[in-house]
């Protein structure tokens, strides 16, 4: 009996255009007896049983153990599923892997049809597929035909399938799939991988499975083809060393003399030789079907984890078998990878290429990819990616560069370098592990202790340490010390840490033959030494190194303390002759002053070291005379306060200290306030330098220490009053003076909330509070901005910490304290913001008194606008200040959304989260409010399709998106906005008489833009509520100004089936449609949710009028509103076309090929099939086959590869690796 067998290579035609089917068909005869069929072989070739070891004793007949196969052979008959099949053993793992595959071996020799059924039926059900190939399908059915038939019995209720279901189960199963791979192969390499039926099958079966778009056998049938193929590599790789074996035995041989040589024995070399020939060349014949038919489909395929399955058996194949496989022909798709937008994939090539860049015998076979696209093309680029995916990626490339530092130039160098500073800690230690081998590992340890000696220095690392500040001042990032110090820490820490030789180099005077240490070096060394400091003692990375503190282990919390400890005894002593030497540097004091923050303080009293105390608490006490920087003021304020805490025996000692200078301090600065009151107008400048040092001082002391003893506050409110009568006090006074009067109240709340407050202490406190409220009200109105910018935060966080909330907690005894702002107090905060937040660039560029070109100023202006603006905000949100306030705050997100977007697109969740009805009123006041300016700039007559126009239509549209998907939720909100929105537009009759349309009817078409957020049944009422507007005349006009009403009731009238499938389903269908495939073609049915049947009608059953909370009012005052040329809303509106990130139609745009929720079986298989790349992939297929090394019997291959390098043609290709989908 003969059986036809047609195996197909194929590529899908939808993917490339074209159908290459390559058809092979060959006869073999049913035998009888196995034996027969151990010796088949291609091309005739002698079945040698001499190549192949012996195989194990015979297992009893399947036919004794019940009529069933042995480890899931199917019955002869086809009929039914085995539970013991193949997938069940494998997936149990019970069994050893090389007695299961013996098992099938067994089978295969007693009928080779139902043993590779079994096989067949093992991978379609280890694709999660329930379906089952039967006999009479594996002999009468084409390949696509099985594969057609398997889909259409796949589950379609889950996505999930067993190589991407969670748990130790399926993760051991994975594991145990790719072993029963390999060891399938490695059983049969001496002779059933060669009878031209089993390869040949298993072949064309996986092929045609990864030419699916079912995910599932695509991702399946590719692992275990690429595992596949690693099988054969490993055969192949042995093949060649049997070959060379074979051809030394023979020159041997050959080379004896005429009366010792054995011509049998060569005959049987020769024949042997012959025979791994043809098994080589038959291996490169599968090796290509598998690589052509499915590597180069399969590592552009549209699923990250398939592509990753590519990369990674690719890197496999190149270490194996370097002599085949490491060249450029193939060392081109891990270089193109390298651009994916996947980290997984990426990840797969920096490990494949790291494997291969240790192996220091393979560098002159990689020196053209790394030159084309690792450094000059490919790896910068993606150390450059702003995501932390992709950099921390890169760490896998660094410590594998050691060997192939010579081939790197200065430049590559240096760009390796400046990710010491990275962000992300994988990648800036890697980077500086580099830094540390190529900067400190090659001096000589030995030279440099006898130099260290010569000199008289007790540390050998002066030098180096030198080195590192160069390095630190020739990056220019000096505000990132910390970061490159965790850069260094894991690999440089025994220099980091070697304090005593920072200390030389900064006390001592240089000895000859030293360079002097500069100023720029002095401040870089000091500031680096602080880092180093710091890192030791808290033993966790830099802010914005990672996300939180980690738990530390016993010997890491051991570490930690020793490290505290030595730091602490040494620079105890040193840190008083540091600040003795630098106390007129105020960036220096700075630095120093955080040292003691991380001293183990204990040591002061039981190492008896109180000296080194009071030297510290002089030299602290010096620099607070000396220097009047808030910077240097605040860290001696804040030392103070480390070493006054109670837990600590010094604390009497430094309270004491403390005290002594806050006293003199104190009558500073009493004399020096009573002298300028005294002048007047008359101060002079050492008069008011006197007063604003003195105060500065103490000012900086208030933040951190209870000063409410010396009564602060009295002074400071003497002088704010002055000011406001006089109008003459200099700005930093009134500045500082507000500031000290803010914390005295601060410090004066926290006595009262932490002991049981008598009435009169509520009264006192309240008095004071109210005055101060006052004098910031009043200096809201101050000629001085930096003035009315302090009094506005302060004003808005006292109204925070003195609201409602302060009651709360069992708190209601602080009920006295609680302020309400009064709507005079409430337009004042919000004018301030209008004027001051929302400023044109031109209006910046003036205020900043002709810096316009220092961007950094620029920066921190529009940082402190959005403090101003986050201060008004929050009194919004948690109901300080009305909401109807907040209208001028959102009219301006379109034209400020660069600046302030993410703020008042916050706030505007926030406000509906507090109040859906009020929020969705103020939403149509602000437009409103644009609506009106506009009126008043240009007239009744509107342009409706001018810019100004068109801009307050998006500005609806992106306020719309905010209500999200669920409109039962927002139901009542959205249709009382359209109430409101109806009311404005009919408000005002025309006074030419009722056959003229309102000024406002042009609302309408604004309005237009919520339509598609009611309901259907809403719908109907709103229109009816439109309806006791109109006049019949009105119903019955079609003029050019009568259009918005007949837009806005075309909104109402139309769309109901939509806004149906909407409201069942929450989400829109149009959306549905265009992101989830429908499954095997079946329309979408949905289902009538039970909240549908229990809202339906309820607006309908409501009084007609739609009663809601009353309309909101305008706030008085507003200054938008009086100005004299009201800006316009449509000014640097973004192109309409682009979405807001986050939005509806942004986020239906970047949901890609699939929904997370909703996962097709079908999709698109490859990232693109147009382009240079599937230009470039279609010739490889042509032109490059798999051509393993001749060994040293066989010819030389002259002909040459052609170089596919120029990895920038295929990456400029917007239909390559830039999709969406990518």
């Amino acid at each position: 009996m003969l059986i036809s067998i047609c195996i197909t290579l194929c590529r899908d035609a939808s993917n490339d255009g074209q159908g290459d089917t390559v058809s092979l068909s060959m006869s073999v005869s049913e035998l009888d007896d196995s034996g027969e069929g151990k010796g088949k072989k291609k091309r005739g070739r002698p079945g040698k049983q001499g190549v192949r070891p012996p195989l194990k004793k015979a297992r009893r007949s399947p036919v004794d153990k019940g009529g069933r196969r042995p480890n899931g052979v199917a019955h002869q008959n086809g009929e039914g599923t085995d539970p013991s099949t193949l997938f069940e053993v494998v997936k149990q793992g019970k069994s050893a892997m090389q007695s299961v595959i013996d098992d099938w071996i067994e089978a295969y020799k007693q009928d080779r049809d139902l043993a590779l059924l079994d096989l067949i039926n093992f991978f379609i059900h280890c694709s999660g597929c329930k379906g089952t190939v039967r006999i009479e399908m594996f002999r009468n059915m084409q390949n696509a035909e099985i594969i057609r038939k398997m889909t259409e019995e796949f589950d379609e209720d889950s996505g999930d399938y067993p190589l991407t279901m969670a748990g130790p189960q399926w993760k051991k199963f994975r594991y145990n799939f790719c072993e029963f791979i390999m060891v399938l192969i490695r059983q049969c390499q001496y002779s059933i991988i060669y009878d031209e039926y089993m390869m040949d099958t298993v072949i064309s079966l996986l092929t045609g499975l990864s030419d699916s778009q079912v995910r599932a056998f695509r991702h399946t049938s590719t692992l275990a083809a690429m595992k596949l193929m690693t099988a054969l590599v490993n055969v192949a790789l042995n093949l060649s060393i049997n070959q060379d074996n074979t051809q030394r035995q023979y020159e041997a041989e050959r080379n004896k003399v005429a009366g010792k040589r054995a011509n049998e024995k060569l005959e049987l070399l020769l024949e042997k030789r012959k025979e791994l020939q043809e098994n080589q060349d038959e291996i490169e014949n599968m090796m290509n079907s598998i690589f052509k038919g499915i590597f180069v489909h399969r590592y552009r395929d549209a699923i990250a984890e398939i592509r990753a399955i590519c990369i990674e058996e690719i890197g496999v194949w190149m270490k194996l078998y370097s002599d085949a496989f490491l060249n450029d022909s193939y060392l081109k798709y891990v270089g193109w990878t390298l651009h994916d937008r996947q980290g997984e994939v990426r990840l797969k090539c920096l490990k494949a290429l790291q494997t291969l860049q240790t192996l220091r015998e393979l560098f002159p076979k990689l020196e053209l990819f790394t030159n084309r696209f690792l450094f000059y093309d490919s790896f910068f680029h993606l150390s450059h990616l702003s995501t932390s995916l992709n950099l921390s990626h890169l760490s896998c490339f660094f410590p594998s560069s050691s060997g192939s530092e010579d081939a790197l130039s200065n430049d590559d160098c240096e760009n390796v370098y400046h990710l010491v500073y990275s962000a992300h800690r994988p990648v800036a230690v890697a980077a500086g592990e580099f830094l540390h081998r190529k900067l400190f590992s090659r001096h000589d340890p030995q030279a440099e202790e006898a130099l260290a000696k010569r000199r008289g220095r007790n540390s050998p690392n002066g030098n180096l340490i030198r080195m590192l500040v160069l390095f630190f001042l020739e990056s220019e990032l000096h505000e990132h010390a910390a970061y490159l110090v965790d850069s260094l820490w894991d690999s440089s820490q025994e220099l980091l840490k070697d304090w005593d030789c920072m200390v030389e180099l900064l006390l001592e005077d240089p000895v000859q033959g030293e360079e002097v240490l500069g100023d720029r070096h002095e401040n870089a060394l000091i500031e680096l030494m602080v880092c180093t400091i710091r890192q030791a003692a808290e033993a966790h990375p830099p802010v914005g190194r990672g996300t939180g503190k980690r738990v530390l282990t016993a010997k890491e919390k051991k570490t930690q303390i020793d490290d505290k400890n030595r730091l602490t005894e040494h620079l105890i002593v040193a840190l008083p002759m540091l600040l003795s030497k630098y106390q007129a540097d105020s960036e220096k004091v700075a630095n120093l002053l955080q040292v003691p923050l991380y001293f183990d303080l204990e040591v002061y009293s039981s190492g008896r070291m109180e000296k080194h105390l009071d030297a510290l608490l002089k030299q602290i006490r010096v620099v607070v005379e000396k220097h009047a920087e808030m910077e240097v003021l605040e860290a001696c304020s804040k030392t103070y306060s480390i070493l006054c805490s109670e837990e600590y025996t010094i604390m009497n000692r430094v309270d004491i200290a403390r005290s002594q200078l806050i006293d003199e301090l104190m009558d500073r600065f009493a004399h020096s306030v009573e002298d300028l009151l005294q002048e007047g107008d008359e101060a002079d400048d050492d008069d008011i330098y006197n007063v604003l040092s003195t105060l500065k001082k103490l000012t900086a002391f208030h933040n951190a220490h209870d000063l409410t003893k010396w009564d602060l506050f009295k002074n400071c409110y003497r002088l704010l009053k002055m000011g406001i009568e006089q109008g003459s006090m200099p700005e930093q006074i009134a500045v500082q003076a507000l500031q000290c009067s803010h914390y005295s109240i601060l410090w004066q709340l926290v006595k009262i909330t932490e002991g049981c407050p008598s009435k009169d202490d509520l009264v006192a406190l309240r008095r004071v509070v109210k005055s101060f409220l006052a004098v910031c009200q009043q200096c809201l109105s101050n000629v001085n901005t930096p003035v009315k910018e302090q009094a506005f935060m302060l004003l808005c966080d006292l109204l925070m910490i003195f609201s409602h909330q302060l009651v709360t907690g069992g708190r209601e005894a602080l009920q006295p304290l609680v302020f309400n702002p009064d709507s005079t107090l409430q337009n004042e905060l919000l004018n301030f913001v209008l004027d001051h937040v929302f400023i044109d660039q031109d209006d910046e560029n003036q205020s900043m008194e002709g810096d316009e070109e220092d961007e950094a100023n620029k920066i921190e202006a529009l940082h402190k606008r959005r403090n101003l603006l986050a201060a008004f905000c929050k009194l919004i949100i948690y109901d300080i200040v009305d909401m109807p306030a907040a209208a001028d705050i959102f009219k301006q997100y379109m034209k400020y959304y660069n600046d302030y977007g993410d703020i008042i697109k916050e706030t505007l969740s926030k406000a509906r989260h507090m109040d859906k009805i009020q929020c969705a009123k103020t939403l149509i006041l602000s437009l409103q409010q644009l609506f009106n300016e506009l009126i008043q700039d240009q007239g009744p007559n509107l342009d409706r399709t001018s810019s100004h126009v068109s801009g307050i239509k998006e500005l609806a549209r992106r306020f719309a998106l905010t209500f999200g998907l669920d409109q039962i939720k927002t139901r009542e909100a959205v249709a009382t906005l359209h109430k409101d929105g109806i009311e404005f537009a009919f408000k005002v009759p025309n006074p030419k008489g009722p056959e003229y349309p309102p000024p406002n009817l042009a609302f309408l078409e604004v309005l237009c833009e919520f339509s598609s957020k009611l309901l259907r049944q809403d719908k109907k009422t709103v229109h009816s509520y439109l309806e006791k507007f109109m006049t019949e005349y009105m119903m019955e006009r079609r003029e050019d100004v009568w259009l918005p009403l007949i837009a806005y009731r075309n909104s109402l009238l139309t769309g109901g089936d939509d806004d149906r499938l909407s409201v069942t389903t929450g989400a829109s269908s149009t959306s549905k449609a265009s992101t989830v495939r429908s499954k095997r073609g079946r329309p979408p049915q949905h289902k009538r949710r039970p909240e549908e049947e229990s809202v339906e009608g309820s607006w309908v059953m409501r009084n007609d009028t739609l009663q809601t909370p009353g309309a909101l009012h305008t706030p008085q005052l507003t200054s938008t509103v009086l100005r004299e040329n009201p800006r316009q809303a449509v000014d640097h509106i973004p192109d309409q076309d682009s979405s807001e990130p986050g939005s509806e139609p942004d986020y239906m745009h970047k949901r890609g090929l699939m929904e997370d929720d909703a996962e097709p079986i079908f999709e698109d298989v490859m990232m693109s099939s147009r382009g240079q790349l599937e230009d470039m992939n279609e010739e490889f297929e042509d032109t490059m086959v798999i051509d393993l090394p001749a060994s040293r019997n066989r010819r030389e291959r002259a002909e040459l590869r052609p170089d596919f390098f120029d990895s920038t043609a295929i990456m400029e290709d917007d239909a390559g690796f830039g999709m969406q989908m990518f």
